[in-house]
């Protein structure tokens, strides 16, 4: 008797964000989305981005796609921020008030750290939460310079910033508004909100909502260690890539820019590397130092179940934490005032091997691809353009020094499914891969190897 074919709930995000970036491909290459014609590769490529809340584009957004077009831009990436399998999920909850154990099981994967939850009253919180935020947004960036930002231009700048998207309506993304502190503290106050992830401001919406308790309830209310580690691990990478953007550019700040606003553009490019995409600066001019730490923050990336894209903080401070229990030749390796668990530590490792091998993949085959044909002195700087631009996409950021409009048809390809991995994580598609194989029901004989 046959064995009948079930579909994987890891295999449900992968299939609805496959089936939302085809929809969007259609719409961005039809008449009503532009004037002049678009080809099938760049839509499909803008259509994913959009989706993938990457940012990486080959148009420019605000001069070549029409009113429709842009809306079509902006839906994609309300829908990719908030996880497709969530609306989905919150369709299903609002109509027939259940939610299958699939959905249950596939929007806890995506969302939290853990899946005891109540679905329902979490799927709403999070589409309220979302609105407010942007809506909030959105008004502030229209108070700062209503000439600029009109209406539709702040709703669509608020979405893309909460959702960690980084497409901007302006041809030099928000260059203009390099020294204006107000502007850019909505952008950061945005981009980082939507990077810490939705269980992490629920539950500091729930610690802040009585500021005047007393003491014994404040006690109960006291932030997780999860909550905690998400939290001072971003602030920590900031920090440190604000440092050491600012100095990585402080000969030309020193010639060309104020120092407040040198000090504002380093912060700034900091914030939006955690897989926003916004640039205050220049990226095609930054140094080596510059955007090699910028590499680093991208492939980090934010948090988990949040909008933003990356091996996620969690993993880099479990991976910082293990390396730090070898050095000191301890068994657990230590986050605060808990040890990680095996299985955390092994999901981890497996991450970051994954993510480096696709990377290294990427940028092998790009080199192919763009410049394979040219000799090292003609081709010089290239590889880090191309390092810096797969990286971009696998952590769904959208930064970019300049080269994405003039890569090749295949280039274009293995960027559009860097960022479609990058933006559902390669340990959902190896998950997706493992729940179809066979369990094993023996095991082979062991031996050691040498090892350094």
């Amino acid at each position: 008797m046959k064995r009948k074919f079930r579909l994987s709930p890891f295999s449900y995000p992968i299939i609805f964000f496959g089936a939302v970036i085809l929809t969007g491909t259609l719409l961005l290459h039809s008449r009503y989305a532009s004037a002049a014609p678009i080809t099938w590769i760049d839509a499909l490529f803008t259509a994913t981005s959009a989706t993938c809340v990457t940012g990486l584009v080959v148009v420019d957004t605000g001069t070549f796609f029409n009113h429709f077009g842009q809306i079509v831009i902006l839906g994609l990436i309300q829908v990719g921020g908030l996880g497709i399998m969530t609306i989905t999920s919150l369709v299903l909850f609002l109509w027939t008030k259940r939610v299958s154990l699939l959905d249950r099981v596939a929007v806890g994967q995506s969302l939290l750290h853990d899946q005891s939850f109540h679905l329902g009253h979490f799927l709403k919180r999070v589409v309220v939460w979302t609105m407010l935020i942007e809506l909030v947004g959105a008004a502030l960036l229209y108070v700062q310079a209503p000439a600029r930002f009109t209406p539709f231009s702040a709703i669509f700048h608020s979405i893309s910033a909460f959702c960690n998207a980084g497409f901007s309506l302006f041809a030099d993304s928000l260059m203009h508004w390099r020294g204006n502190w107000g502007v850019n503290l909505v952008f950061m106050a945005l981009i980082v909100s939507g990077g810490i992830g939705f269980a992490v401001l629920v539950e500091l919406y729930d610690y802040m909502g009585r500021p005047f308790a007393s003491a014994r309830n404040r006690a109960r209310r006291s932030l997780s260690w999860y909550t905690r580690v998400v939290l001072t691990t971003t602030l920590w990478l900031i920090v440190c890539g604000w440092v050491v953007i600012y100095f990585g550019e402080y000969i030309g700040f020193r010639r060309t820019i104020p120092f407040n606003d040198a000090l504002l553009s380093s912060l700034f490019q900091s914030v939006t590397c955690r897989t926003a995409g916004f640039n205050t600066l220049d990226i095609g001019k930054m140094t080596n130092v510059s955007l090699l730490i910028m590499i680093v923050l991208m492939f980090i990336g934010g948090a988990p179940g949040s909008c933003a894209g990356g091996i996620k903080v969690t993993t880099f401070r479990t991976i910082v934490a293990f390396a730090v229990a070898q050095v000191k030749g301890r068994q657990q390796p230590e986050v605060g005032k808990f040890a990680v668990d095996a299985t955390t530590l092994n999901k981890a490792l497996v991450l970051t091997l994954f993510g480096v091998m696709l990377v290294a993949l990427a940028v092998l085959i790009l080199n192919i691809t763009e410049g394979g044909d040219l000799p090292h002195p003609l081709a010089r700087g290239l590889s880090l353009q191309i390092l810096f631009e797969v990286v971009s996409a696998f952590g769904t950021v959208g930064l970019s020094t300049g080269i994405t409009p003039q890569l090749t048809l295949s280039g274009k390809s293995v960027i559009t499914l860097m960022m479609f991995i990058g933006r559902l994580g390669p340990i959902l598609f190896l998950a997706a891969i493992q729940s179809y194989q066979k369990e094993q029901l023996y095991r082979k004989p062991e031996e050691s190897m040498l090892i350094g």
